[in-house]
């Protein structure tokens, strides 16, 4: 019997959408989500927030339709649909680091950014990766798949 394991993201892109061309004639469209979690402090009744960042990953054949790419702007709410799985890796200082991964099956852009105005303050996208900087530090190759 199959198995599904699929998740739903609903957030704001981090950065701007990046291409790498793989063997296989396979291209990864990459691009970090950052996923909201508010809620407020009972001591305080401070609202807080906690920010998770999610590395994604859109696979396309070389040759095919990338108009994509041109929607995948920083600041741009989407919607995401696809398999999630984790990744740990070494760090200088003997750390380990994980971080979340989509790949992503299904895409659908909630509210576009123009470039003249963005969604994010830079300072927002500051702070957010000093959270998790994961953002600044996203990589993939095929191994990962």
């Amino acid at each position: 019997m199959a198995t599904i394991f699929e998740t739903r993201l609903i957030g704001n892109i981090g950065k701007d959408a990046v291409t790498k061309t793989m063997e296989r004639n396979l291209v990864a469209i990459n691009f970090p989500v950052a996923h909201n979690k508010n809620w407020k402090d009972r001591r305080t009744g401070e609202t807080k927030t906690k920010t998770t960042w999610v590395n994604c990953t859109i696979w396309k054949r070389d040759g095919s339709n990338m108009k994509i790419v041109d929607f995948l702007k920083r600041g741009t709410m989407v919607e995401l649909v696809g398999s999630p799985f984790a990744k740990a890796y070494s760090v200088e200082g003997g750390g380990i680091k994980t971080e979340i991964r989509l790949n992503v099956s299904s895409t659908n852009i909630l509210r576009p950014v123009s470039r003249d105005e963005e969604y994010y303050s830079d300072d927002l996208i500051d702070r957010e990766a000093e959270d998790n900087d994961s953002i600044e530090d996203f990589s993939i190759d095929e191994s990962d798949f």
